[in-house]
Parts: C-alpha cells; structure tokens; sequence
C-alpha cells in the first residue's frame, strides 16, 4: 500500500469555498513517501538549480528568452511559477484580486496538465508534483531554472528556496527603484488598470498599503532591496548569487550574458539573438482605450461573447501606433523622480553598505 506525507499546504479560512475545493486534491492524496511508486518518478525528474529572482521590470523578460536560446540551458516553459512565494497566495490578496488569484490557479492546473507546448509569463503553482512537470522536458542541460521575479519581494521565498535546493544559484537584476516604479505604472497604465498620473499612483499606494496583494500593493516595496538582498544572502552562501547593475549593462547586453553564462558554468562564448525586447510599455493616447482593451482581454464575460478572432482583432487595433505613443516618449517628471529619490534613499543606502559598492547614480 502506497503511504503518503502529510500535506505541505494548508488553506485559510479567508480562501473560502472556491479556494478549498481547488487545493483539496493536494490535501486528499497528501504527499507521496520517498519510496513510493509516484515519488519514485518525481525523483527521475530535474529539478531546478537556478533562479532569476527578480527584480521585477529589471529586464527579467529578456533575460529569461536569451537564457532559453542556450544549448545547455533549460528554462521553465512557464516563466513565473510562483511556487516558492508561499505568500502570494489567494488568502494574502486585496479583496478585488482574490477571484483573479484564484482563477490563476484553475489556469495553472490546466496548463501544468496540458501539453505545456506554448511559452506563459506566469501561473501559481502549489504542489512540488505540478511544479517539476515544469522541468520534465529538461535532457541533460547543465543549468535549469525558472524566472519568478517575485521571488525577491517574497518574505518566504528565499527559505523555501534554500530548504529544497540548497546548491541553486540565485541571479538579481538590481534597477535604480525610482525607474523601476515608473517602469511598472507606464506598464499598469498601459492595461488600463489605473488612469491617473504617477504621483496619484504612488500616493494610492500609500493610501492602501496593508489591504493585500494587488493593484496598490507590493508595487513600492518591491524597490526596497536591502532586506531582499540580505535574505538571499542569511540562506546562500555569497558565491551562489549573482547580482548585476541593471543600468550598467544597457550598452553591452552581450557582455552581460557572457557574465551570466560564466555564472551559470554554460559556454560563454554563446550568442543568442538579443535583437528582440520584451515588455515595453505602449502608453495609451487616451486612457479609455486601454481599459477596452483590458476589458476585451480580461473579463470572462467578454471570453464568451466574443469569440477569438474578434479579441484577436481588438488587441491588433488597440496596438496600432495611431492609438499609443511610442516606446521612451513618456518619461518621469523632475518632481516625481526627486520624490521617489527621497523616498528610496535610505534603503540605497543600506544597499550600498551590503553590497560594498557605490549606487549613488540612482539617487540623481
């Protein structure tokens, strides 16, 4: 008779009846014991030795293409699994974002129990089971990782990491914070989910901090890195972590690769295509489009009135140049960067003492 852990996840009463009866399997069938049959081929499968960590809007989806071009890399085919932030989950989400943290996961599942042959930024996955289908198509690649940049904002995410791969090698892209955030409203902007300026963004923020996970929250904590940093490296040792400048490597994006590569012990002489960049912010004209948009992609009403190639067309119409301003052409103001520098500084400050270097270009 095959025997069973005891479950590793365990549900809030927060998540209510949905949430219970999407994570109840995981509680039925328990955890399989080391020397049972299911383990036994969860064990013949990879794990990941590697993580891109974050920061989020450091370039984090560039990077992750370029490391799936590599011969002897494998990247999971679901960019953010989410599966070591044990606090990112439905419980821990604002009110409005719950339905759609739990319609994640009844993505997730579909996928992870699909052919998995389509490329998607992200999903939350909850049981270490689903999580290493992810990697079951890895062959012999030297590196296997995945891209979870909310891996560094995460207050459990660094534990977890260090308890089930204690060998991993954690990569962080460090952006000055005060583009970070601008980078991150210009992308919110763009999909209609917000319509006022920066400023009123950041003082929302401010406003709404502690409701939970959602459109207000983690935005400003995700540019504190001092704590974030100096968790990775209470669970690492410092010469499993790799931590690169953003800023400093825009005009040579090989030598950063090579630098990665060289990290991850593949061949650095490699070259991907680099000519590709991802996730650059169309500004909307007018704000009204960008939220029919999102309208059109997002609701589940408008997924089964309309039909594919109708959304399809809508979004070919709302990216078309007459509707959005181009890439670089909405910049922050001298009055917002000088609030989000005073506002960072003395986290900056206590990067600059833990990392030993100068980051004072972030601050002018």
């Amino acid at each position: 008779m095959t025997t069973r852990c005891s479950p590793r996840i365990t549900l809030s009463s927060s998540f209510g009846v949905r949430g219970a009866r999407l994570l109840w399997p995981f509680y039925e069938r328990g955890i399989p014991e080391k020397d049972c049959e299911a383990c036994q081929y969860v064990s013949a499968m990879r794990e990941p030795n590697f993580f891109l960590v974050g920061a989020p809007k450091a370039g984090s989806t560039s990077l992750y293409y370029h490391l799936r071009q590599h011969p002897d890399i494998y990247m999971s085919p679901m960019k953010e699994p989410f599966y070591f932030c044990s606090d990112f989950r439905p419980e821990n989400y604002s009110p409005s974002f719950k339905t759609q943290a739990l319609d994640g996961i009844e993505r997730t599942q579909r996928y992870l129990h699909g052919p998995m042959d389509e490329i998607v930024g992200g999903g939350m996955v909850c049981d270490w089971e689903d999580y290493l289908r992810l990697f079951a198509a890895a062959g012999t690649q030297r590196a296997v990782g995945e891209a979870s940049v909310c891996y560094m904002v995460s207050q459990t995410a660094a534990g977890a990491i260090a308890t089930r791969c204690p060998h991993a090698k954690i990569l962080m892209v460090l952006r000055s914070p005060a583009d970070r955030a601008f980078s991150q409203y210009l992308h919110i902007f763009s999909g209609g989910h917000v319509t006022g300026s920066f400023q009123q963004y950041v003082k929302a923020c401010l406003r709404h901090s502690g409701e939970g996970f959602g459109l207000h929250e983690p935005f400003l904590e995700m540019g504190f890195y001092a704590a974030q940093v100096q968790r990775y490296l209470h669970h690492f040792p410092r010469n499993q972590i790799g931590i690169w400048i953003y800023e400093e490597h825009l005009a040579d994006p090989r030598e950063f690769l090579r630098q990665i590569y060289r990290f991850l012990e593949v061949d650095e002489s490699f070259q991907p295509d680099t000519s590709t960049r991802y996730h650059q912010p169309r500004v909307p004209k007018v704000a009204a489009f960008a939220r029919a948009l999102q309208w059109a992609r997002m609701t589940s009403f408008s997924r089964k009135v309309l039909p594919p190639p109708i959304r399809g067309g809508l979004r070919s119409l709302f990216l078309r140049d007459v509707f959005y301003r181009s890439p670089g052409a909405v910049t922050m103001s001298a009055a917002d960067r000088a609030l989000m520098h005073e506002f960072y500084a003395g986290d900056v400050r206590k990067l600059e003492t833990i990392l030993n270097r100068d980051l004072s270009g972030w601050l002018v």
